[in-house]
């Protein structure tokens, strides 16, 4: 029985090319998920042994059923459009099939492929350990995201900007690696038949229930309302949680709605409205405040790809694109205040909430509070700043009981995230051989909102010592 499908390879060559993972003699396991390896392939990983998971992990043992390719994408990164992109450290392995839906596992860190141009397609342990974390944690947040199904340290070294460092590779899950990107790629080189192959592949893959609109046109004009639909809910999701992706740009948005590639991105501990933490964002495109507009800016990028989809006639196509677009600030304000509203204890919003909204961003922004505590302190009534009553006066006003207030308080506002300072001493750690913090943290971070047993410690802010103030690409 093949554990994993080869779907992908349906698509026209253009999409990817093959490839092979390379040698990795010394390649050793660091942590598998038990639980993502059962849902997937309705096995135990007890029933491997550490060798053999070392070995499907890092890619010298491939899983029966896969025929490794690396996909081919294009992208705006940072306003600046690069016509050719690409899998360049990363082959997909192809996807498991879990009632009727599709997972693509996929290596990061395997080696060169077509499109890594003078990269080495190696990645070093820091980004591995980095993005399990991060991705494992999401997922408990109840946010959109790919997936961590392993680490394994690659046993040999990579050159980075430091020198010699650790090796790793990384697993991957996502219900697919489609991007915006992807269709951008097709578009800009006029093969608008491979954009009409694509559309219909992921309608396949992610909205099934476009699948018999027979209008070409009104298949792509239903798939970009999905599309958008399912990416405002997702930067919403961020916003709510104080989380920055850091690199929005086109190739890191995918079609799914799915939160990928968690190189600069960071959750805010001191509020601060254009908080920036990426390296590589001098000039904070991608801030805190700025990601609904930005939001906004990569579906229309998408949007200019389905043109030639949608009517021959340019003008009307984008009358009906635009259309769409337009409401995209509305779709997002009311689901940003609907989580927003949650987090302040209010399930059913009676009277306008978006006044105490702002009144609480004025208020974290004055007083650099810790975003995540904030809530936490207005939840066990040890906040003491003047919004507190405006709160307190919300929920009067709409008859909502404090009790019911702060029990929905608690369902929607976590205790633990994935904090800078606590990623990077996972990663530290780690560099040393060090694997136990790293396992404690992704424990902990596994019941993000529980309030039984607290472990302060991973609760607090950083100190000004262990502050991180700025993050880098997992390259």
């Amino acid at each position: 029985m093949n554990l994993l499908n080869s779907d992908y390879l349906q698509l026209n060559s253009d999409f990817y090319q093959k490839v092979t993972p390379e040698h990795f003699p010394k390649a050793k396991l660091i942590i598998v998920n038990k639980e993502l390896f059962k849902k997937l392939f309705s096995k135990d990983v007890d029933d491997f042994s550490e060798e053999e998971l070392s070995k499907l992990f890092s890619g010298q043992q491939l899983f029966s059923g896969s025929e490794p390719i690396a996909t081919i994408y294009a992208g705006h990164q940072f306003g600046h459009f690069n016509p050719q992109l690409g899998d360049g450290r990363a082959l997909l392995l192809g996807e498991a099939k879990v009632s009727e839906e599709l997972f693509d596992v996929q290596l990061k860190g395997s080696g060169q492929t077509p499109f890594s141009r003078r990269g080495d397609g190696l990645s070093a342990l820091g980004p591995v350990i980095r993005e399990y974390i991060l991705c494992e944690a999401m997922n408990k947040l109840n946010v959109p995201t790919t997936r961590a199904l392993a680490a394994c340290h690659s046993g040999q070294d990579v050159y980075r900007q430091n020198g010699l460092e650790d090796g790793g590779i990384f697993t991957r899950v996502a219900s697919s690696h489609l991007r915006i990107g992807t269709f951008q790629l097709f578009h800009s080189r006029q093969q608008y038949d491979h954009v009409e192959e694509l559309l219909n592949y992921a309608i396949k893959r992610h909205y099934p229930e476009l699948s018999n609109i027979e209008s070409l046109s009104q298949r792509a004009k239903s798939f970009f309302s999905a599309v958008c639909e399912r990416q405002v809910k997702l930067v919403a999701k961020w916003m709510s949680l104080g989380f920055i992706h850091g690199v929005m740009n086109t190739d890191n948005m995918t079609i799914s709605g799915e939160t990928i590639d968690y190189g600069p991105c960071a959750f805010m501990d001191h509020f601060q409205l254009n908080k920036v933490y990426s390296s590589i964002d001098r000039q904070g495109r991608y801030a805190y405040s700025n990601q609904p507009k930005i939001l906004q800016w990569n579906l229309a990028r998408l949007a200019d790809c389905l043109i030639p989809l949608i009517s021959e006639n340019t003008d009307e196509a984008v009358e009906v694109l635009n259309n769409i677009l337009k409401n995209i600030n509305t779709l997002f304000q009311n689901e940003f205040e609907k989580l927003m509203a949650l987090k302040l204890g209010v399930t059913e919003i009676k009277m306008m909430i978006s006044p105490l909204i702002n009144e609480l961003y004025n208020e974290l922004e004055n007083t650099h509070h810790d975003f995540t505590n904030f809530f936490i302190e207005l939840e066990k009534g040890t906040y003491e700043g003047s919004f507190k009553s405006s709160w307190e006066n919300y929920l009067k006003s709409s008859n909502i009981a404090k009790e019911d207030a702060l029990k929905t308080m608690k369902e929607n506002n976590p205790l633990y995230i994935p904090r800078n300072h606590l990623v990077e001493k996972a990663i530290n750690r780690a560099y040393e051989g060090d694997y136990s913090y790293f396992h404690e943290l992704n424990e902990i971070l596994a019941t993000p909102f529980k309030r039984e047993d607290v472990k302060v410690e991973f609760t607090k802010p950083p100190t000004p010592e262990e502050e991180v103030k700025q993050t880098f690409c997992g390259t």
